[in-house]
């Protein structure tokens, strides 16, 4: 317990610290991977420089961090799984499918066996996950996700860094329409330099959103 209280410490310090290092983060990404029963499942990403990582997601008293289902919609949410990736056992999937699709949180591993990557040691502190768990949104002016510098979990595969999966109870299958808000990063760039960035979001503006819906419109028309 000492040693987690102290590894936390050290975790709101880094947060908490300036940089004027250069981010290496290019974008944002709710990526559509299935439609079902639950909703449609989402999973957010980070494009980043080649060589960088991520080591936590965060919220504090300059920006909240806030990921909310779109207006009147929910997340889905399995009572089989959890809040973080650390509950997520992909080995209950053939008993319960449905977990698959859970709503949660993570750096890199997509479910407690890490993979992709070898094992998955993701912690978190001072998130009030109450309205999550209920389907709402998550949402904390202190609180964090977060993994060590030392972790592989953090590093880009692919240029990219899974940071969370979110299933919305019905919704546009628009990934910027069916979940909103935005999240402050920290990590390391390829020269081990601390980055941060603060407001980081998947949303794009108000115009480029009202186009977006306009060809998810037609899109299911030509379907039709």
């Amino acid at each position: 317990m000492k040693a987690t209280s102290l590894f936390a410490g050290a975790i709101g310090g880094l947060i908490l610290a300036s940089t004027a290092t250069a981010s290496p983060l290019q974008s944002m990404d709710m990526e559509l991977v299935h439609s079902g029963a639950e909703g449609n499942s989402y999973r957010l990403y980070a494009y980043i420089d080649t060589g960088a990582r991520i080591d936590a997601v965060y919220g504090n008293s300059v920006a909240d961090l806030n990921i909310s289902p779109g207006a009147g919609l929910s997340f889905y949410q399995n009572s089989a799984g959890g809040n973080t990736s650390q509950a997520i056992n992909s080995a209950f999937f053939q008993f319960v499918p449905a977990m698959e699709w859970d709503s949660y949180v993570s750096i890199g591993a997509l479910y407690q066996n890490g993979d992709p990557f070898g094992g998955n040691n993701l912690n978190d502190i001072g998130i009030d996950w109450t309205n999550f768990a209920a389907g709402l949104g998550l949402v904390t002016d202190n609180g964090s996700w977060f993994v060590t510098p030392e972790d592989p979990q953090g590093e880009e595969l692919g240029g990219r860094v899974f940071l969370g999966q979110f299933t919305v109870a019905g919704g546009s299958g628009v990934g910027a329409e069916d979940v909103v808000g935005s999240v402050n990063l920290q990590g390391k760039d390829a020269d081990g330099n601390t980055w941060s960035v603060t407001g980081a979001t998947w949303v794009p503006a108000p115009g480029a959103l009202a186009l977006l819906g306009l060809a998810g419109l037609a899109g299911r028309r030509r379907r039709a």
